[in-house]
C-alpha cells in the first residue's frame, strides 16, 4: 500500500511515544518484540505492574508454572524501550543463568550475571562501576546483601526480586539479608515474584510489603492487631492487598494453556559387594569427627558433597579420594594451602550446584583447624590410599548397567507417546558425566551422545561449536559471547543429531528442552527445588508430550530409598500435571538447607531404625508447615472469582491480538517507506533484502519481520522494533520533514469497510497532528488528532486514525492557511487531552493520599495502643499490690508500679510527639506528590495537511 511521509511520521511516533499507566498499548513494543507466545494472564500481570505511576512496586504471585519470569521480562522490556535502563534482577544463585537465557533468547535484552569474580574482572578491565552499564544485571540474594552499600548508590529504575518469599521476614532486624536488600533498594520501584506469598503466617505478607513500601501498612504491632487478633479484618486486608498484589491460579488458565503430565518410572539396582564395601568404608570415614581430609570449618557442607559423589559413580569416588589425598599430603608437607581455594577448586572440578559455592562463603565455623598429629595423618593417608585401590579394582558399575535398561524402557515409552527419541541424563559429577559418555558410546550409542557442562570446552563440544558457527554465520543466532553460543550449539546438536544429552548440575540452569520428553536422574539431588528445576527443563510450556521421569533406587541403601520416597510422595515431584507442590517448595528456606537436613540423617543415623525415625521426623515437619486454616485465608486474600478472571483474560487476549496486528502493519509500512531505496521487499513473507549496510549492527542481508509462532529462516536476521535497523527506521520516521500539503486518501481502493469514513466520501477539510508532552508522575506523550470538513463537521480520533489506514498520495503544496475556527478547535482538543490526563493523574494522587493517611492513622493508633497496654498492666499491677501477702512483696510491687507510671508519663508525651511527626511526614509526602502532579506540559505540531477523501 503506497503511503506518504505523513503516514510514516505518524506511524513512527505512534510506535515510540511514551505511554502512561497500564493501558494495553503501553506494552505493545514488548509484546511485539518477544520471541515467545504471551498468554493473556501474563499480559494482565505486566499491565498491573505498570499501571500506577506512584506505586513503589507490586507483588506478582501466580501459581507455579504460569510464567512469572515472562511477566517480569515484559515489564523489563518496556522499561528498556522507554530508555529507563538501570535494571537489576535479584534471584537464587541457581536461577541466574536461567534468567540470563530467558532475557537473551526471548526478549533480546542484554544482561550480565554478576558475582564477586565477574565483578572483579570487570573492575580490572577498567569498568568503574560494573552495576552501571547499559545492560540488565543479574545477581544472587547473598551477593546483593554483600554489595548493599555499593548497590544503594545507583538510582535503580526497577528491581526484580524472584523467589521473593525468601525475604518474607525482612521486617525483622535479625534478618540480615532482608534488611540489607531493603536498605540497598529503599528508593527504587520493585517487582516481587513468588508462587508462595503466604507460607506460615499472615505476618509474612507484612514482611513482603515492607520490601516494596514501608507505608503500605502501619507497624508490625498494628498489623497483628488489625488483621490477626480477635476478629481479623480479612476483607479490609484483601482490599489493601489488591493495590499491590496479583495472583492467577492454574485452573483459571487451562482454557489456553495445554499442560502435559509427568510419568515416573523407578529402576532398581543392586550394588556389588565390592561397591557396597567401598560405600560403607567411606561412610564410616565421613562419620569421624577427627579426620584431616575434610576442612573443619566447612565440615558439614563438604561431607554432604562427598556423600553425593559417593552415590554417583566409582569414577567420581576415585577422583574425590585423589582430591582428599592431595590435601592430606599437602598438610603432611606443611605446605601453605588456602582452604577456601581448595574447596572452590573441589566443587568447580565437579561442576556442582552453584548454591553450594555460595554456601562456602556463608557457612560459619569458629572451630580452628586442629594441631596435626603426623602419625595420625600418615595413617589417614594410608587408609584413603587403600580405599582408592579398592575403587580402582571395581570395573563393573551396577548403576551404569541399570542406565542401559532405563534408556531401553524410556525410549520404548517415547515411541508409545509419539515423542522424539531424546533423553537428558542429569548427574551431579563431571567425572561421572565423562564416564557415562564413554560407556554409552561403547554400548550402542556411538555418535549419539553429547555432554553439557558449566564450561563446555571439551574437544568434542568445540568441534560441534565450530560447525555451528559456520552454519549460522551472518545470522542473529550468533550472540558474540562464546559461552552463550557454545550452549546454543550443544542444544541445537542435541535437537538435530544426538539422542542423549548428559548434563551436569551447572548445566541444569536455564536451558529449554521442550523437544525432549525423557528425563533421567542418574544422580538424584536431595534438593527438591533442584529436582523440580531439572524436570522443568523439559516439562514446561510448549511441551507437546507427557514427560517420563526415570529415577534409580539403590536396594541396598535404606536412606537412599527414603529420600526417593520423600521426594516422590511428599513433594509429588515426578507425577501429575504440575509436579512439585508450591506450598511445600516455597516453604524451603533454601534447597541447600534441606540437603543439609538429609545429610545430618546420613551422618548421625547408623541403624535402619534410626534412619527411618530421622526421615519420619523430617516428613512430619514438612506436613505441619502449613495448616488448612492458613490455606483458606490465602484463598480469601489472594484469589479472584473464576468468572471475573476468565472474562478479563479473554478481553486482554482479544486486545493484544488487535494491537499486535496494528503494530505489525504500521512497522512494516514504515520500514517499506524508509528503506525503499536500500532494500527489496517480499510482501508475502514479510521479509526484505538489505542491499547496503547502514551500520555495523545493521549489516546487509536478509531480514525477516518477527512473527509469533514463526521462526526466522536460516541466515536471516530477525527484524524487530528494538533491532538497530528497526531503531534507525523509527528515528528516520520521526524526523521526516512534513510541510503543509494537500493529500488525497483512497477509500474506494480499500479492501474492506470503514464505517466511520463511509459518510465522508468526496469530502475534504483540514487535519493536524500534535504531540502533547506531559511531565507528571511519569513522562507521557499523547498524539492528538484534530480534523474537520469544510462544512464544519468534526472528525473524532478514530476517524483520523482510520484515514491513515488508507493508501494516499501528496497532490500539491498547500498555500492557503486553515481557518481560525480550525485553529481554535486544535487548541480545545489539546486542552481537553491535557485535562483528561491530569484527571487520571489526580485519581492516582487520591489513591496515594488515601494510602498515606491510612498509614499515618495506623502509626498513631500503634502509639496510642502502647499507652493503653501500659494502663492495663498498671491496673493489674495495682490489683496484685493490694493482694500482696508480705511487706517485701508490697514493696517490690510498688517499685514496679512507679516504673510503669514513669513509662506511662513518657508514653503520653510520645503519643503527641508521634502524632506530630507522623502527620508532618504525611503532609510532606502529600505536598511532594502535589508538586509532581503537573510539573510541565508542552506540545509540538508534527504536521498539518489539507485532506481529501475519494
Amino acid at each position: 500500500m503506497p503511503i506518504t511521509p505523513y503516514h510514516a511520521k505518524y506511524f513512527a511516533y505512534e510506535l515510540t511515544r511514551q505511554r502512561r499507566g497500564g493501558d494495553m498499548d503501553r506494552i505493545s513494543t514488548s509484546l511485539f518484540d518477544a520471541e515467545v507466545d504471551i498468554n493473556p494472564h501474563q499480559i494482565d500481570a505486566a499491565l498491573f505492574a505498570l499501571q500506577n505511576p506512584l506505586s513503589k512496586g507490586v507483588l506478582l504471585a501466580d501459581e507455579v508454572g504460569l510464567g512469572k519470569t515472562i511477566e517480569a521480562a515484559l515489564v523489563l522490556c518496556q522499561y528498556w524501550a522507554e530508555r529507563r535502563r538501570r535494571l537489576i534482577i535479584i534471584c537464587p544463585a541457581a536461577l541466574r543463568k536461567q534468567w540470563a537465557n530467558e532475557l537473551s533468547e526471548k526478549f533480546q535484552l542484554p544482561n550480565q550475571v554478576l558475582d564477586a569474580k565477574t565483578y572483579n574482572v570487570l573492575r580490572k578491565a577498567g569498568v568503574y562501576n560494573p552495576f552501571e552499564q547499559e545492560t540488565i544485571s543479574i545477581i544472587s540474594f547473598n551477593y546483593a546483601a554483600r554489595m548493599a552499600d555499593k548497590l544503594r548508590t545507583t538510582p535503580w529504575d526497577l528491581v526484580v526480586i524472584d523467589e521473593a518469599h525468601k525475604l518474607r521476614n525482612a521486617h525483622r532486624d535479625s534478618n540480615k539479608t532482608g534488611q540489607a536488600i531493603k536498605m540497598a533498594f529503599a528508593g527504587s520501584r520493585k517487582l516481587l515474584l513468588t508462587a508462595t506469598p503466604l507460607q506460615n503466617s499472615l505476618i509474612e505478607l507484612y514482611g513482603l510489603s515492607t520490601i516494596i513500601d514501608e507505608q503500605l501498612f502501619g507497624d508490625v504491632k498494628s498489623f497483628r492487631r488489625q488483621f490477626m487478633h480477635g476478629e481479623p479484618d480479612i476483607t479490609g486486608l484483601r482490599h489493601r492487598l489488591k493495590e499491590f498484589s496479583k495472583r492467577t491460579l492454574r485452573r483459571q488458565v487451562l482454557e489456553y494453556i495445554n499442560y502435559t503430565e509427568r510419568k515416573a518410572i523407578t529402576v532398581p539396582f543392586n550394588p556389588s559387594d565390592q561397591e557396597q564395601k567401598l560405600y560403607d568404608l567411606l561412610s564410616g570415614y565421613l562419620h569421624r569427627a577427627d579426620s584431616y581430609g575434610i576442612p573443619w570449618r566447612q565440615r558439614h557442607l563438604v561431607s554432604l558433597v562427598i556423600r553425593k559423589l559417593l552415590a554417583s559413580s566409582t569414577e567420581a569416588v576415585i577422583e574425590t579420594l585423589n582430591t582428599l589425598l592431595k590435601r592430606l599430603k599437602s598438610l603432611q608437607q606443611a605446605a601453605s594451602t588456602q582452604q577456601q581455594d581448595w574447596l572452590e577448586q573441589f566443587l568447580n572440578d565437579e561442576d556442582l550446584d552453584a548454591e553450594w559455592l555460595e554456601e562456602l562463603e556463608l557457612e560459619e565455623g569458629d572451630t580452628a583447624e586442629p594441631a596435626i598429629d603426623l602419625t595420625q595423618l600418615k595413617g589417614e593417608i594410608a587408609e584413603l590410599e587403600s580405599y582408592r585401590e579398592l575403587a580402582q579394582g571395581i570395573h563393573s558399575d551396577a548403576k551404569t548397567h541399570a542406565l542401559i535398561k532405563a534408556l531401553d524402557i524410556g525410549f520404548q515409552r517415547m515411541h508409545e507417546l509419539g515423542a522424539e527419541r531424546k533423553a537428558v541424563i542429569f548427574t551431579e559429577s563431571r567425572r561421572t558425566q565423562d564416564y557415562l559418555h564413554q560407556y554409552l558410546e561403547q554400548h550402542g550409542y556411538a555418535g549419539k551422545v553429547v555432554n553439557f557442562s558449566g564450561t563446555n570446552t571439551s574437544a568434542a563440544v568445540t568441534g560441534i561449536y565450530q560447525r555451528w558457527l559456520k552454519t549460522h554465520q551472518g545470522s542473529d543466532k550468533l550472540t558474540g559471547s562464546p559461552a552463550v553460543d557454545r550452549r546454543s550449539a550443544i542444544i541445537d546438536y542435541f535437537k538435530t543429531d544426538a539422542e542423549i544429552l548428559i548434563a551436569t548440575e551447572a548445566a541444569a540452569e536455564g536451558i529449554n528442552l521442550q523437544f525432549c520428553s525423557l528425563v533421567i536422574n542418574y544422580d538424584l539431588p536431595w534438593n527438591p527445588q533442584r529436582v523440580e528445576q531439572r524436570i522443568g527443563r523439559c516439562h514446561r510450556y510448549g511441551q507437546k508430550h507427557d514427560v517420563v521421569v526415570i529415577n534409580f533406587l539403590n536396594q541396598r541403601n535404606e536412606a537412599d530409598q527414603r529420600v526417593l520416597e520423600l521426594l516422590t510422595v511428599k513433594f509429588a515431584l515426578f507425577d501429575g500435571v504440575f509436579g512439585a507442590s508450591d506450598e511445600l517448595l516455597g516453604r524451603l528456606e533454601s534447597g541447600v538447607d534441606f540437603e543439609k537436613r538429609i545429610a545430618a540423617i546420613y551422618d548421625t543415623c547408623r541403624s535402619p531404625e534410626a534412619i527411618q525415625h530421622g526421615f519420619d521426623e523430617l516428613q512430619k515437619e514438612l506436613e505441619s508447615s502449613i495448616t488448612e486454616k492458613l490455606k483458606e485465608t490465602e484463598a480469601k486474600l489472594l484469589e479472584n472469582f473464576d468468572e471475573q478472571v476468565h472474562e478479563l483474560l479473554k478481553v486482554q487476549q482479544d486486545n493484544a491480538i488487535k494491537q499486535l496486528d496494528r503494530i505489525q502493519r504500521m512497522f512494516w509500512q514504515l520500514t517499506h517507506f524508509i528503506l525503499r531505496e536500500q532494500a527489496s521487499f517480499n510482501e508475502h513473507e514479510l521479509s526484505f533484502e538489505l542491499h547496503k549496510s547502514l551500520s555495523v549492527a545493521s549489516p546487509q542481508g536478509r531480514y525477516q519481520l518477527i512473527q509469533k509462532g514463526k521462526t526466522a529462516a536460516e541466515h536471516s536476521h530477525t527484524y524487530r522494533l528494538t533491532h538497530p535497523l528497526g531503531e534507525h527506521v523509527l528515528s528516520r520516521g520521526r524526523s521526516l520533514p512534513c510541510p503543509l500539503v494537500k493529500i488525497q486518501f483512497d477509500l474506494s481502493g480499500y479492501q474492506g469497510k470503514i464505517s466511520v469514513l463511509e459518510n465522508l466520501k468526496s469530502a475534504q477539510g483540514w487535519l493536524e497532528l500534535n504531540l502533547l508532552e506531559l511531565d507528571s508522575f511519569q513522562r507521557e506523550e499523547h498524539l492528538v488528532f484534530s480534523a474537520c470538513t469544510d462544512e464544519g463537521e468534526i472528525l473524532d480520533t478514530e476517524a483520523c486514525e482510520r484515514l491513515f489506514n488508507l493508501s494516499a498520495e501528496v497532490l500539491a503544496t498547500q498555500t492557503t492557511e486553515p481557518p481560525a475556527s480550525f485553529t481554535q478547535q486544535v487548541a480545545r482538543q489539546l486542552q481537553a487531552t491535557l485535562s483528561q490526563a491530569l484527571e487520571e493523574n489526580n485519581h492516582y494522587f487520591k489513591r496515594e493520599q488515601e494510602k498515606l493517611e491510612t498509614w499515618a492513622d495506623e502509626q498513631i493508633q500503634a502509639a496510642e495502643q502502647a499507652l493503653e497496654d501500659t494502663k492495663l498492666k498498671l491496673r493489674d499491677l495495682k490489683r496484685q499490690a493490694r493482694q500482696a501477702q508480705s511487706v517485701e512483696e508490697q514493696k517490690a510491687a510498688q517499685e514496679d508500679i512507679k516504673k510503669l507510671e514513669r513509662q506511662q508519663r513518657r508514653q503520653r508525651e510520645q503519643v503527641f510527639d508521634v502524632e506530630d511527626q507522623i502527620e508532618e511526614r504525611r503532609d510532606t509526602l502529600i505536598a511532594a506528590l502535589e508538586k509532581r502532579m503537573h510539573q510541565q506540559s508542552s506540545h509540538q505540531t508534527l504536521f498539518e495537511i489539507r485532506w481529501q477523501l475519494t
